[in-house]
């Protein structure tokens, strides 16, 4: 009977699908479930057609195996709360899986029904009130997992997740396929007099379940899905061929075959672009294409803002989730389980950028090409960004060289003219008692080492680089600290290129910092007690590319409200400082292609780390 052999593909179908879902269970939330849940429905069809195969003998065994029909449903009610990310809590799961045990349960320790003969379908399996409780529990699981994907639908439209929406709304229309093709055996329990066509359609429910949850998110299953199209499509065209030879004037059966196989072979191309475009539509790209993807494009001024629209386009376009990567080298390419990418990169500085798409071995020719052509447009893209990076960063630099200009011509004004009135001071108070001299003299210092770190920090500059021993450096400036501990990366030499001048400037700022910090946190002496002094710690170590060089002290650290500028000049203000001291290191760091950066070293509550590499240009 043609019921009982759409069944019996259904089931082997349904199996079939449930190992597809295993094998691809860590692409999709929930896949166990979903897998448990059609073989629970394999189980429901084998104890529906148990009877038709090995006679009413079975019967006890059919009912046995109809009475897991909650526990599906409870399966099923599990994945889509799973798969929806809705939070239910433990007890909200507990109580859907003691409804389904329960109920399975129920009916399994009492008989839930009989069986009757019908016939268009055979036995089939009438419900008692038992069965009807059962029937009742599973009903209700159900509509509970078709409440949770209409509520999640809602949401993934509400907050525009196209992918997240295509996949629900597969979901909920395999389901409601689903209970059209049931509607078969309501029929035939009914005794309607019409023939329970809505059970033919119950293999594609496992088809539509499965497809559309793989469909956005694993490439292999639309390959499948194309080659499954091809072959149907291509096998419905040699029916009707067949069908067609009795109107021909010959009826031998070797020019009935040769004419099927010559209509297959010349109608092969075409049909499979047919099941290309409805497996993956919009494969052809126009000029207008171009232009709506350049001008998508435009806005993004960052690689990274780049590739996330390029990725948010392409993913839309072909219907599946895409990765982009802008300015990384070409990847190797990923095992079957990862996302399709396209890298957009260059070999070297002077090479055009190129796309390169990595994992698309599954993706039949019309998305792979529409692929490429994307790729081209992101290159240019990419192109666009960096050269508009590049204007901007010699903008700043220009910005920053006619700041330091000005700055600079204003300093030296500033100290030529401020000189001869210190001098003036000083001389006036010559006469004045010893604390004044002193008191004044200490201003007009401060006042002349501003002046000289601010010409300093303005004029131009250049690098004397010479190969270095930082270490020994560090060493010899460390003698000038009173309480100072040194590390063991400091033991042994640190050769690096640098300007050795430059460098004990940036040691002595660092250095200076440090002490002060850590004095302002000595306390006196207690009677009968010795006075607690906080030290500086200052250590090394060496990586493949650089130096790093760490000074740290335990003083009162440095306030929030300054962290995000502190080697911007005066943003620093310490008792007797410029402001100038940080920002100098800052620049100095940055000429030799180097940083310095306020880093976070237990147990010190201040330490600024330097990097020199160890190659470095002249600035």
């Amino acid at each position: 009977m043609l019921i009982h052999a759409v069944l019996g593909f259904a089931l082997l179908e349904t199996l079939v699908l449930a190992a597809v879902l295993l094998a691809f269970a860590d692409r999709v939330a929930g896949a166990r479930l979903l897998s448990a849940f059609l073989v629970g429905i394999s189980l429901w069809m084998v104890g529906n057609e148990l009877p038709n195969w090995f006679g009413p003998d079975t019967e006890r065994v059919m009912m046995l195996l109809l009475s897991t029909a909650p526990f599906t449903s409870v399966l099923f009610f599990h994945f889509c709360v799973v798969f929806c990310r809705v939070n239910l809590g433990r007890a909200g799961l507990a109580a859907a899986y003691v409804l389904g045990a329960g109920a399975t349960l129920s009916a399994m320790l009492m008989t839930p029904g009989h069986i009757e003969q019908h016939p268009d379908i055979g036995w089939i399996a009438v419900a008692n009130p038992v069965g009807w409780v059962a029937s009742m529990a599973w009903v209700v699981l159900g509509i509970g997992g078709v409440s949770v994907l209409l509520h999640a639908l809602l949401r993934a439209r509400r907050e525009g997740d196209g992918q997240k929406f295509r996949q629900i709304a597969a979901v909920t229309a395999s389901c409601l396929w689903g209970m059209l093709c049931l509607t078969g055996y309501g029929i035939a329990v009914l005794g309607w007099p019409v023939y329970p066509f809505p059970l033919l359609g119950l293999p594609l429910y496992s088809l539509i379940l499965v497809y559309g949850i793989l469909r956005y998110g694993v490439f292999v299953a639309n390959a499948w899905a194309r080659r499954a199209l091809v072959w149907a499509l291509l096998l419905a065209l040699g029916a009707l061929v067949v069908a067609l030879t009795p109107l021909l004037t010959f009826e031998s059966r070797w020019l009935g075959g040769l004419a099927v196989a010559a209509s297959v072979l010349a109608l092969n191309g075409p049909v499979r672009r047919v099941a290309e475009r409805l497996v993956y539509p919009g494969g052809r790209v126009s000029i207008a294409d171009l232009d709506a993807w350049r001008s998508a494009l435009l806005p993004a001024e960052t690689p990274e803002a780049l590739a996330q629209q390029a990725a948010a386009l392409l993913s839309q376009r072909i219907g599946t989730q895409v990765e982009v990567h802008i300015g990384e080298p070409p990847a190797p390419a990923p095992t079957s389980s990862s996302m399709p990418r396209l890298a957009c990169s260059r070999r070297s500085s002077g090479d055009r950028w190129h796309a390169t798409l990595h994992g698309w071995d599954a993706a039949p020719p019309g998305p792979r090409h529409v692929a490429e052509l994307f790729g081209t447009v992101v290159a240019e893209a990419a192109a666009r960004v960096e050269q508009a990076q590049h204007a901007a960063a010699r903008e700043r630099d220009r910005q920053l060289q006619a700041r330091l200009a000005e700055l600079g011509t204003l300093a030296a004004t500033v100290a030529h003219d401020i000189r001869n009135p210190l001098n003036i001071i000083s001389m006036a108070v010559a006469a004045a008692p010893g604390d004044t001299r002193r008191e004044v003299a200490e201003q007009v210092a401060r006042i002349s080492n501003l002046t000289h770190d601010l010409l300093d920090y303005a004029k131009p500059w250049k690098l004397s680089v010479d190969t270095i021993d930082l270490a020994t450096h560090v060493r010899n400036a460390a003698l000038r600290l009173p309480d100072v501990s040194l590390g063991h990366g400091l033991d042994q030499p640190l050769w690096v290129p640098a300007d050795p001048r430059r460098v004990d400037q940036v040691l002595t700022n660092l250095f200076e910092n440090a002490r002060v910090a850590a004095s302002a946190t000595d306390e006196p002496a207690a009677p009968g007690k010795a006075a607690t002094h906080s030290h500086v710690h200052i250590d090394a170590e060496r990586t493949a590319d650089a130096v790093w060089l760490h000074v740290c002290d335990a003083g009162p650290g440095v306030p929030a409200e300054i962290r995000s500028r502190l080697f911007e000049p005066f943003a620093s203000r310490s008792p007797g400082g410029t402001g100038l001291g940080l920002a100098i290191v800052a620049r100095i760091m940055a000429a030799h292609g180097g940083s310095v950066v306020l880093a976070e070293r237990a147990p010190w509550s201040t330490c600024f780390t330097l990097r020199f590499p160890l190659t470095t240009t002249s600035a």
